[in-house]
């Protein structure tokens, strides 16, 4: 009868002990989990200040590049459509499908945005006008913010990532739904490279 209780008693604090080191790993993927979404809310609030330039930006530059329709129409065309694919992204950072849009409409953004500074080059009155010169200068400051906030997200999915690939997190991670985390990387040789925002 003694036995049986000690065996007992030793499978209850097996069973509680197991049972405490999976919840030890499940509450350090959440713990890791809301770290990078917290990170991308970083990236999502200097994109939302990012977009809400560019229209004054594009505003500005008409009344100087009154020939340039078309590529005015496209930048404001490529920011409404990364504006849009970054708040799906901010919904749910976890998501590789939004992941994936919001790369490629930040890749046509800047695509965009480079034809606009190029042509921009040729209009010597729109690069000294002061409105523009502070636009750009706000611009450049915001994208420098974006490069450290995607670097503090990257960081962060990479540690998450990592911790529940471990053994045994990687045994939590798929049944209890953590899934695998995209990090907000470049594709284009382009965009590697910062967009000259300078008007000097």
């Amino acid at each position: 009868m003694e036995l049986l209780i000690v065996v007992g008693i030793l499978f209850v604090v097996v069973v509680g002990g197991l049972l405490m080191f999976f919840v030890g790993i499940y509450n350090r993927l959440v713990k890791l989990r809301n770290r990078f979404k917290n990170a991308f809310a970083q990236i999502d609030v200097q994109l939302k200040r990012r977009y809400d330039l560019i229209p004054n930006l594009v505003e500005t530059a008409k009344s100087f590049m009154e020939h340039e329709r078309e590529t005015l129409e496209a930048v404001i065309q490529a920011r409404n459509q990364a504006k849009q694919a970054s708040e799906q992204a901010a919904k749910n950072p976890d998501d590789p499908k939004a992941m994936k849009n919001l790369m490629g409409a930040e890749q046509a953004l800047t695509g965009s945005m480079g034809k606009f500074f190029a042509l921009s080059e040729d209009y010597p009155d729109l690069k000294s006008d002061s409105t523009m010169q502070n636009l750009m200068e706000e611009l450049t400051s915001t994208e420098n913010r974006i490069a450290f906030a995607r670097q503090a997200f990257n960081d962060a999915v990479t540690k998450y990532n990592t911790s529940r690939e471990k053994f045994p997190a990687v045994m939590v991670a798929g049944p209890m739904g953590f899934q695998e985390a995209m990090l907000f990387e470049v594709d284009s040789p382009e965009e590697r490279e910062a967009v000259e925002v300078s008007f000097d």
